[in-house]
């Protein structure tokens, strides 16, 4: 830094010179001005000593700013080299300093990536000595599948010996039942007096004997059948009308089940001191059913419109949020208003898709009421429409008129929508309902009619009646108890499990079919149909059983034998 500045030293001298010409020009111009201010010779002389006294003392100045200058110059090289040694060493000091923390950071690099590969090689060596296991764990396996095949093909060459030494014992066997046969059959026809032939003669003479009288048994069924074309006439107009319709049914219980999104809700539909759940209960009737089931509340009642309000209300308050008795009985209110014009809409639907016109708006609103009613788990409005399109279509194939059996059928239920004030069965109920708001007599007549407590009359009145039992006695309309589905079935195998050389039975098809496996030596083909005879006529002397039930005997040789 020192030496790229101007040299001090030379600045110094400069500057010492120009002063000393700045003082002798005063001395030479002060001379002149001293020569004119004194006029005497006396005063030239004092004043020539004034000027050499100058001159000496400006030249004692020079001579003393030049050593000064020097003397500076020096001593400011000295600490210029001074400065320059301390950068030096600095310098050497901080290299020396960067050399140390380099060799320190090589030495912890170099032992960081030490450490790295010694886990390394540990892992490797422990994963190399779990493959060692394995490969010596599998070599154990292999070692003891190969003895267990080993043993296995001992095995399987001691059972071939033992095979053909069974098989040898049993042609022999054959042979001497073949001679027994013959003798038997010698000793038989000599005893007899019979030849085989003859024997044969008999038994066919003895089954066409007994397939006469099945003959005659089948006539006289023939004949029965011929007076009962009526009845089966009628069967094949139902059997059409029940293939042509086919209705869902929703099955509903007198408990609805309402979800909650936490269990915290639970505290809220209780309210302080459970001000909220009475409100709730008076407001739309029904009981409320709180328990430890996680997220839920049951809603139960017997009117199922009051439960559906309920249900609605409840899910519509736990999705507000606001729970309290004013906030309730709105939300009711509302739900209460909204389900009575869906009822009233679902009543219309229901008279518009049976074509069904000049109802009474009343008799509509109950017909909409029905969708929430249930009988033995069968919806009413569905079963009163399915009945309604059953009559119809029987009155059809009997040149009836169907518009009016359709009505009658659709409003022969009715007396379940009514209110529980009217006293009396649902079918008298519902004719007296009828009558209320001018229905025709025949329809009238035909609700009061359709369970029997008043005698029929019209073909109406039959229609409607044989429709509604149609309706609820199908197959997947109503529920049967599965105890006596079950019984029923363990008595059909019962039955023909009783039978000798029957090793096994099933009841198949809902109980429409049992097939019976026999033993094969001990029932011969001759006898299978004289089985499958004997368990039909016990089964229909013995159970109890809708329609028919088909009997099918099954019996099964199997022949086995080996290529050598």
């Amino acid at each position: 830094m020192f030496l790229l500045c101007p040299n001090p030293y030379y600045e110094l001298r400069g500057a010492y010179l120009d002063i000393a010409l700045k003082i002798l020009y005063n001395l030479i111009t002060d001379r002149f001005f001293l020569q004119s201010l004194q006029k005497g010779e006396e005063g030239r002389g004092f004043a020539d000593m004034n000027i050499v006294g100058i001159a000496i003392a400006s030249l004692a100045s020079f001579i003393v700013g030049y050593l000064t200058r020097l003397f500076w110059a020096s001593w400011s090289k000295k600490g210029a080299e001074s400065m320059a040694r301390k950068i030096l060493e600095d310098a050497e000091r901080e290299a020396e300093m960067k050399k140390r923390e380099a060799l320190i950071e090589a030495k912890e690099e170099l032992h960081r990536l030490k450490s790295e590969l010694e886990r390394q090689n540990r892992e490797k060596k422990v994963e190399l000595q779990n493959l060692e296991r394995k490969l010596l764990q599998r070599e154990e396996s292999l070692n003891r599948r190969a003895d267990m095949m080993d043993r296995k093909e001992r095995e399987v060459k001691e059972r071939e010996k033992e095979l053909e030494t069974l098989q040898r014992s049993l042609r022999e066997r054959e042979s001497e039942l073949r001679e027994l046969i013959n003798k038997r059959r010698e000793e038989l026809e000599r005893i007899s007096g019979m030849s085989s032939k003859e024997a044969k003669d008999l038994l066919i003479e003895s089954m066409i004997s007994e397939a006469r009288k099945e003959a005659a048994v089948l006539i006289r069924r023939i004949e029965e059948e011929a007076r009962e074309e009526a009845e089966r006439k009628a069967q094949e107009i139902i059997a059409t009308a029940i293939q042509r319709c086919a209705s869902e049914y929703v099955a509903e219980v007198s408990v609805s089940v309402v979800s909650l999104p936490n269990e915290e809700m639970k505290g809220r539909i209780i309210g302080r001191e459970g001000r909220n759940l009475r409100a709730f209960e008076s407001a739309t009737g029904v009981d409320v059913i709180i328990d430890d089931t996680p997220q839920t509340i049951a809603l139960s009642a017997f009117d199922p419109v009051r439960r559906e309000i309920a249900r609605i209300a409840m899910e519509r308050l736990i999705s507000d949020g606001r729970i309290h008795p004013a906030r309730i009985e709105e939300v009711v209110e509302k739900v209460r208003k909204e389900v009575e014009q869906s009822i009233i809409e679902e009543g219309e639907r229901a008279v518009l898709e049976l074509g069904i016109d000049g109802l009474h708006p009343e008799l509509v609103r109950m017909v909409g009421k029905l969708k929430y009613r249930m009988s033995y788990a069968q919806n009413v409005l569905q079963h009163s429409k399915e009945v309604a399109f059953l009559a119809s279509m029987m009155a059809s194939e009997l040149k009836l008129d169907p518009k009016l059996v359709k009505r009658a059928a659709l409003l022969h239920d009715i007396g379940k929508a009514a209110e529980q004030e009217m006293q009396g069965s649902h079918a008298l109920v519902g004719a007296e309902i009828a009558r209320k708001y001018e229905e025709p007599e025949e329809v009238v007549h035909a609700i009061a009619a359709h369970h029997g407590e008043v005698e029929p009359e019209t073909l109406v009145d039959i229609l409607v009646s044989s429709a509604d039992a149609l309706s609820a006695a199908r197959p997947g309309a109503r529920r049967e108890s599965l105890e006596r589905y079950i019984k029923r079935l363990e008595r059909l195998e019962a039955i023909a499990d009783s039978f000798e050389g029957v090793s096994k039975s099933y009841a198949i098809q809902a109980g429409r079919e049992i097939r019976v496996v026999v033993e094969p030596e001990k029932i011969s083909d001759e006898e299978l149909s004289f089985l499958a005879r004997e368990i039909a006529r016990k089964i229909e002397q013995e159970a109890d059983y809708p329609g028919q039930v088909k009997v099918v005997v099954i019996k099964e040789i199997r022949a086995v034998d080996y290529a050598k």
